[in-house]
């Protein structure tokens, strides 16, 4: 245990260098979770440092190998480097720099026009994914359009919805405010209604005279107008008649031809009640 936590101490001190370690609980758990990390991390550098010799010593064996077949190139067709020209050298490093990004052996033909076949290929995987794109992007500015219609023609009915909903609410508010009117004048009314009845009852008013007596005497009156109508039409060629006593030989004065017209009628409906 006291082990681990030296390594895992010198690790975090390794890792942090110059600033503090951060505040950590200190138990099992915890020192063995650092304590793997700690060597997880050794591994990976002793890798990593491994691989950085490796490409160390490949790059000399590459600068090595350039250098040889420089000079041999030079001697085969009996050049220097200080008698190549700086557009032949150029040249030379362009050409190196083509086989460098098409990643291929040698900077022979026949090793440029199957990297330049591989790069044409993809080039037109490219373009055909580019076009496929450009259609979907198309597609979905459509449909953005579409939608951003659609969402102004929703925001425009909300609008028209909350203020038919605005309308609609007054006309309630209103419509409650007048049946609140109508129930106070109802319940006064009624108020009214009793008190004019117990004034009424306390001073001992005939029931004839009620309202719901004059309304049916109304009626019968109406009723007698009506049967009295076509009596009143026989009546009128004796309109202009002078006065003369009745079946009981007692004079009948007659003010008017209206009071003929009630005596008439009297007779005629015989015993008949009549309002007077």
């Amino acid at each position: 245990m006291c082990e681990k936590n030296r390594k895992v101490s010198a690790w975090l001190s390794a890792v942090f260098g110059d600033q503090p370690v951060p505040e950590f609980e200190v138990n099992t758990r915890t020192i063995a979770l650092l304590h793997q990390l700690a060597e997880s991390s050794e591994a990976r550098s002793r890798e990593a440092s491994l691989l950085m010799d490796d490409l160390r010593q490949k790059a000399v064996e590459y600068q090595a190998d350039g250098a040889y077949h420089q000079d041999l190139l030079f001697q085969a067709v009996g050049l220097s480097s200080g008698s190549v020209s700086k557009t032949t050298s150029e040249l030379l490093s362009a050409v190196e720099g083509v086989a460098t990004a098409l990643r291929v052996r040698d900077t022979a033909f026949g090793s440029f026009v199957p990297a330049i076949n591989k790069l044409t290929s993809e080039l037109s995987e490219a373009e055909k994914k580019d076009r496929k794109l450009n259609r979907d992007l198309n597609t979905l500015r459509k449909k953005m359009a579409s939608t951003l219609v659609l969402r102004k023609n929703l925001q425009e009915d909300v609008n028209k919805t909350r203020q038919t909903q605005e309308v609609e609410r007054a006309k309630a508010d209103e419509r409650l405010l007048n049946m609140e009117f109508v129930k106070n004048k109802s319940r006064d009314l009624t108020y009214r209604n009793k008190k004019a009845e117990e004034q009424l009852a306390s001073r001992q008013m005939s029931t004839s005279l009620s309202h719901k007596a004059i309304l049916e005497l109304s009626e019968r009156v109406s009723t007698l107008k009506q049967e009295l109508q076509p009596l009143t039409k026989k009546l009128e060629p004796y309109a202009d008649l002078s006065p003369v006593s009745n079946f009981r030989d007692e004079p009948i004065q007659f003010s008017n031809t209206n009071t003929l017209y009630l005596d008439v009628g009297r007779r005629e409906l015989g015993g008949r009640n009549t309002v007077v």
